[in-house]
């Protein structure tokens, strides 16, 4: 391996991070810088790439619902973006080769609707990582963006199928019906592989069979990670799994952005065209954000699974090598659809770093495109007497739920984004209900200055979401008391700053908690105290 690969992604990823952007897109810039001095990949860099993208579906498996493609914004949402994209583009694309520009004049009309295809696509890699660094996998935007992106995948197959001329074998059929015989079997030979190393061997094991078995029967192997991960989505270590491979994830991902700004040196009037591929953007992210409003969901829910969309996909590049393999295209393309491939990462990043702010300063006209029909969770939150609420009810949020209902009977409240969640908590008989706290529409709805509620324990797995919590109560005139659990020392005074009356580091608390917990019910404290 390259040292030089490695220094460059931290050093890139390190300064871009420090101006408040994604380190992916350092990554970007650092395969860029690379390729610049005459650095190339080879076929490791590209192995490591395959690998992350692997293990990322794999994972984004372990994660999926199978009843979330069903879904008519999931299915339909694609389909018809997909094609409309595909057909405005695709002319637009065959009007600039009647213009003679070089590279567009060697295009026909069935090569500007290839290339157009290709630009129909958003990437997974690229959503999935941004939505993990904001902690909101289990959001209604996430579940959106990422049900449109495993739809896409699924179109991404049957194009390869029929393009390659590769139909699937008669044994694939067999194949996905032995996946589902041995289910059971797996998952407990899952649930005894503990929770060391070997939970994490098994999952490699699994993304590995997946992927070479798809392979081995025609299909594309990356599905076949997303098959097997979905296998394991009900098993109650699946969240598990995927933690302990997120390491290893994150780690091949880097190779896969390296190697996407290592893999060709553009011209000038590739850089150019490629440059114009990325500013019409907008239309694509402006079209996803119009038809998931005509499909009732909200505003906010829309623009942020939108923005998370607004990038082309890796899959570009697949269809480039296929065009160029087959002599439609010229290997120009490829460098091309490239640049343009990150370009639209490196625009995307920061949107959705400020999507939160974007939405709360637009939101006034961004809910005109709302439908009139009113959806359940937009309804007010009526808090009653309770004078506890709890923001965030993963597992920290229910342990401090729990422990306040105890002590001071049914006067506390859960809120979490997590529709299932909350569902969950529902039928246990906690007093829990949907809202994401880092919507500041969810804020209009609960009016904290008019409620009873005279304490607030923020649980949530994002210090910027406590912080934007934080003000947006003070802003609405709320005059009790704020909490908030965080898991590194940096982000106390975050908080503090934020004007929050106490921090609980969770690392720091938990060993005074396990002493206490000791002395109450150990001798030895009791007679060491006598004594």
């Amino acid at each position: 391996m390259n040292p030089l690969w490695i220094l460059a992604a931290f050093l890139f990823g390190a300064v871009i991070s420090r101006i408040g952007l994604p380190p992916l897109v350092g990554y970007l810039l650092a395969g860029f810088a690379l390729n610049s001095i005459g650095v190339t990949g080879g076929e490791l860099l590209e192995t490591l790439a395959e690998a992350g993208i692997t293990l990322l579906l794999f994972t984004i498996g372990l994660k999926l619902k199978i009843k979330s493609l069903a879904k008519p914004e999931v299915w339909a949402g694609t389909s018809i973006h997909m094609i409309f994209t595909a057909i405005l583009f695709g002319f637009l694309i065959r009007m600039l080769g009647f213009s003679g520009i070089p590279l567009f004049d060697q295009l026909t009309w069935q090569t500007s609707l290839l290339i157009a295809f290709a630009m129909s696509f958003s990437s997974t890699v690229f959503a999935v990582k941004v939505i993990e660094e904001k902690k909101e996998m289990a959001s209604r935007h996430a579940v959106a963006a990422i049900g449109i992106l495993i739809m896409q995948d699924i179109i991404a197959v049957v194009f390869l199928a029929a393009s390659t001329g590769k139909i699937p074998s008669v044994w694939a059929v067999p194949l996905l019906a032995s996946l589902f015989i041995t289910r059971p079997v797996l998952g407990r030979v899952m649930a005894m592989c503990g929770h060391g190393e070997l939970l994490m061997l098994f999952g490699i094991l699994m993304t590995v069979v997946g992927y070479s078995g798809f392979e081995l029967v025609g299909l594309k192997g990356d599905l076949g990670a997303l098959v097997v991960g979905m296998l394991f989505a009900a098993h109650p270590k699946a969240p598990e799994l995927a933690d302990r491979l997120l390491g290893f994830k994150d780690l091949f991902l880097i190779g896969f952005f390296l190697n996407i700004g290592i893999s060709g040196s553009p011209t000038l009037t590739g850089f150019i065209i490629a440059l114009l591929l990325a500013l019409v953007m907008p239309f694509k992210t402006g079209l996803f954000f119009i038809l998931l409003t005509r499909f009732r969901l909200r505003a906010r829910t829309s623009l942020l699974a939108s923005l998370s969309l607004s990038n082309y996909s890796e899959f570009g590049l697949i269809v480039g090598s296929i065009g160029v393999a087959n002599g439609w295209i010229s290997s120009e393309w490829m460098v091309v659809i490239a640049i343009a491939l990150s370009l639209t990462f490196i625009m995307a990043a920061p949107l959705n770093a400020a999507s939160h702010s974007i939405y709360a300063r637009g939101s006034g006209r961004l809910k005109y495109f709302e439908t009139s029909t009113r959806l359940p969770e937009d309804e007010p939150i009526d808090p009653g007497d309770a004078e506890i609420t709890i923001l965030g009810m993963g597992g920290v949020g229910t342990s401090a739920y729990d422990e306040m209902r105890s002590r001071y009977g049914e006067i506390v409240i859960g809120v979490d984004f997590n529709t299932e969640k909350v569902e969950e908590h529902q039928k246990k008989g906690r007093r829990v209900f949907f809202g994401d706290a880092g919507d500041s529409d969810f804020w209009k709805r609960v009016e904290p200055s008019k409620s009873s509620v005279c304490l607030v324990m923020l649980a949530l797995p994002d210090a910027r979401t406590s912080v934007f919590s934080i003000q947006q109560m003070k802003e609405r005139g709320y005059k009790g008391q704020i909490t908030a659990s965080v898991r590194y020392v940096d982000e106390m005074q975050l908080l503090r700053d934020a004007g929050i009356d106490a921090v609980y580091n969770l690392y720091e608390e938990a060993g005074v908690g396990f002493a206490d917990h000791v002395c109450e019910h150990m001798d030895y404290c009791k007679l060491k105290n006598i004594e």
